[in-house]
């Protein structure tokens, strides 16, 4: 992969925590950047270390990124967005892009803390990215470019798959995607709970719990057929999978994970409001 409107920009990161480090091995690993055009600062010296192993330059302070940087990715906690963004402010110039992945944080708070007509994206990542197979949203800010969104896409087409959203819809995102990793991984906790207390060993039933959803993943994502289609070609009337689908019904399982993501979504809308 060529880097294409990157090519010659200069990334910085503020915050250097795993999604950072992913964006980084994104990055190098697809021939984006080289690793002496990133930059990156994090107040935990583990993390510079990390960074440094990288091969990426580190900073001192988070100004010295954006003085040497274009493209600036803010990698920190929601609650720890307004705090970076007053430090960040007084540093910003016209060429810098600010790309956001924290959760639940509108552009236009953003905006409204950075000077006025900085460009900004914000963006919805999960950990995936760090296999290489990440989800990542990307909604415009009110100044942004058709080219911003461009360098954006392209870069964190490199950890996965990058798509363009309203950022009215960055919320359900969020709590279908973002979260989306956590629901997988207590599905396959409940599978290996279930084979080990059935007999199977602790890593069998890790290797083919991994590999069954790995698979039934692949399996929708080439599929045009609607998951609820596909769930049922494989239920069979009287056998193992309806016995379980009708215990899970007993439960009101669908409802209650459903009414889950979408409390996520909710609390992806209050991390927003300050």
């Amino acid at each position: 992969m060529s880097g294409g409107v990157l090519a010659g920009r200069r990334l910085g990161l503020v915050g250097a925590g795993k999604m950072a480090e992913a964006i980084v091995r994104g990055v190098v690993g697809a021939g984006v950047l080289s690793k002496d055009r990133i930059t990156a600062f994090d107040p935990d010296p583990s993390r510079r270390k990390v960074m440094a192993s990288l091969g990426v330059r580190t900073a001192d302070t988070n100004a010295a990124v954006l003085e040497a940087s274009g493209v600036i990715v803010i990698a920190v906690k929601p609650q720890a967005i307004v705090a970076v963004l007053e430090e960040l402010a007084p540093d910003i110039q016209p060429e810098h892009l600010v790309v956001s992945i924290a959760a639940g944080i509108p552009t236009s708070l953003i905006e409204a803390k950075l000077p006025k007509g900085t460009r900004v994206i914000r963006v919805m990542p999960n950990t995936p990215m760090q296999v290489g197979r990440g989800t990542a949203a990307l909604a415009r800010g009110s100044h942004t470019t058709l080219m911003d969104m461009e360098a954006a896409r392209t870069l964190f087409a490199t950890t996965g798959i990058a798509i363009e959203v309203a950022e009215d819809q960055m919320d359900a995102v969020t709590a279908v995607s973002g979260t989306g990793p956590a629901y997988a991984f207590f599905l396959a906790e409940c599978m290996m709970e279930a084979g080990v207390a059935e007999g199977l060993s602790t890593e069998l039933a890790r290797l083919i719990t991994a590999a069954t959803i790995e698979g039934a993943g692949a399996f929708l994502a080439s599929s045009s057929v609607p998951a609820e289609e596909l769930r049922k070609s494989v239920t069979s009337p009287g056998g193992t999978t309806e016995a379980a689908f009708n215990r899970l019904a007993k439960g009101e399982v669908r409802e209650h994970f459903v009414a889950a993501v979408r409390r996520a979504a909710e609390r992806s809308r209050e991390l927003g409001t300050f």
